[in-house]
């Protein structure tokens, strides 16, 4: 079975990997943020640690990282498919290869949720360094993307 886009169409799915992972970087940055306030709330005493329990950052901060696995995930897949669906073939080069690096680093990042949860002090280290290198990728893979976009844009 050929199934045939039309020219619009095929011209439109560009802009939807892009769009979403916009999104996944702000929310990638939210989930940090929770992460650091899971942080904050370990550390803390008193008064300031009953505070800041009532904020459920612990499972606020699991509920993004599972969103933000699937997601990203799916975008990884899904801009891989509108590239080939496009082009008949996917380019080999730096997005691309972040791109798939930060689809194994997230999943093994998830991955070490069952050892923080039982208290290894090594997974949640693993855990945040993978998470910050994960930013970092992710911060040079949209402005990398945006420069893809551009050279969509001008040939259109």
């Amino acid at each position: 079975m050929n199934l045939e886009l039309s020219p619009s169409v095929k011209y439109a799915l560009n802009f939807f990997h892009p769009v979403m992972m916009w999104g996944l970087l702000l929310l990638s940055l939210y989930a940090a943020y929770l992460g650091l306030q899971v942080q904050r709330t370990r550390s803390a005493t008193g008064d300031e640690k009953k505070e800041l329990i009532k904020g459920k950052f612990n499972n606020r901060h699991f509920q993004m990282g599972s969103i933000l696995l699937g997601l990203m995930v799916a975008g990884s897949i899904g801009g891989m498919a509108v590239t080939y669906i496009n082009n008949g073939k996917l380019f080999f080069g730096p997005h691309l290869i972040v791109g798939l690096a930060m689809t194994s680093l997230i999943a093994l990042s998830a991955a070490l949720s069952p050892y923080m949860q039982k208290g290894a002090n090594w997974a949640r280290t693993t855990h945040i360094l993978i998470n910050f290198t994960l930013l970092g990728f992710f911060t040079w893979q949209a402005f990398t993307g945006v420069q893809i976009v551009q050279r969509i844009l001008s040939k259109a």
